[in-house]
């Protein structure tokens, strides 16, 4: 049996998208959006599905809401929130090597932030996954933003509050929206083929099907 090839980084703070990348959603979310398209009787495919991925529900909605009439963004939304935590919903779970990586990097004192299109109740609860929302100094959310990814505001925001300059950070993606936010905030971006194939991620500095292979180098000092 051979050995994994394993890639090496190094960077003065690592900041995170979670759905897809630290976590498992991506199952869960189709099936809610999928529930309130049928349920208003509309066709509902992959194609439409992709929309939404890596981005605010609130402005992927927008795209969408015509389609609905007598209903607004915020009343879809909340419809589909309920069916996301709902008891029937598919469960979440962690992205391979997710956890460790967190571990280790935490362990190390490297400075890390979550950056995530999610909302903040819904962010503190997957995390508990991963081993909890307390290993991150900065959690950067939807309500934090005036606009979502690929605008590179959450990034940039999670930057300045860790107090470190993009070109030092390191972002951790699985969407095409987040790699180009990652890409227009400065930061250089390790894409997950974990929601997308490699061609949609081809902005990201490194692209890997999870993060089992992911270690990082040791500092000069050797810290």
């Amino acid at each position: 049996m051979t050995e994994p090839e394993f890639h090496h980084l190094q960077a003065k703070a690592a900041l995170f998208d979670l759905d897809g990348t630290l976590v498992a959603t991506e199952h869960r979310s189709r099936a809610a959006w999928t529930r309130l398209f049928t349920t208003h009787g509309l066709p509902c495919d992959d194609a439409l599905l992709a929309t939404f991925v890596g981005r605010r529900g609130q402005e992927a909605l927008a795209d969408h809401v015509h389609r609905f009439p007598g209903h607004t963004v915020d009343e879809l939304f909340e419809e589909a929130c309920g069916y996301l935590m709902g008891p029937d919903s598919p469960p979440p779970f962690a992205v391979p090597g997710a956890a460790e990586l967190l571990a280790d990097l935490h362990g190390r004192g490297v400075p890390l932030a979550v950056v995530t299109s999610g909302l903040r109740a819904h962010a503190t609860e997957l995390l508990d996954h991963v081993g909890g929302a307390d290993l991150f100094q900065v959690i950067v959310t939807a309500e934090d933003v005036s606009a979502g990814k690929p605008d590179p505001q959450g990034y940039l925001a999670a930057c300045q509050a860790l107090g470190v300059h993009p070109a030092d950070g390191l972002a951790f993606e699985d969407a095409p929206a987040g790699v180009r936010a990652a890409a227009a905030a400065g930061l250089r971006c390790v894409a997950l083929t974990t929601t997308h194939p490699a061609a949609d991620l081809a902005q990201a500095d490194l692209v890997l099907p999870d993060l089992t292979t992911l270690r990082w180098a040791r500092n000069a000092d050797g810290s």
